[in-house]
């Protein structure tokens, strides 16, 4: 097995400990466990190191992003809510200059205006929305692709 050199972060904001229960019409019928299940498959196919957070707590998921410097290369976010509300996580992540992918699992553009604006998107390498959860495992294909090229 290849060496795991790279490690990411991963990280869910409000409201995503009640995936598999919270509107499965949108959010899709899988847990939150079973989604990190599977992004641990994908990091074990990609050979990188992978670690998880979520918290209904902006301030500590600002916290995390501040510690993940010097311990991570990336950075996957699903910020939830705060998309469309916070400059406090724009602002953490583009202070540790850590690359970044912010992933949704509903496609917020067919959404409700309000979120139709990212503070995370301009800090982000890029978004990817509205493929359930194989959103996560694109944005962390897509994350690993680019930390490597």
């Amino acid at each position: 097995m290849a060496q795991r050199t790279l490690s990411i972060l991963v990280l869910h904001g409000p409201n995503l400990n009640l995936l598999g229960q919270r509107e499965p019409g949108i959010y899709g019928s899988l847990s939150l466990n079973e989604i990190n299940r599977l992004l641990e498959e994908q990091a074990r196919d990609l050979a990188v190191n992978i670690d998880f957070f979520q918290s209904n707590h902006e301030g500590f998921l600002v916290d995390k992003i501040h510690d993940s410097w010097g311990k991570h290369q990336g950075i996957l976010i699903n910020p939830g809510a705060y998309t469309h509300t916070s400059v406090a996580l724009r602002d953490a992540i583009a202070g540790v200059n850590i690359p970044t992918v912010e992933v949704h699992l509903s496609n917020v553009y067919r959404r409700e205006e309000f979120r139709h604006h990212s503070y995370i998107a301009p800090v982000a390498v890029g978004q990817i929305s509205g493929f359930g959860a194989q959103s996560y495992i694109l944005g962390l294909q897509a994350l690993v692709y680019h930390l490597k090229s």
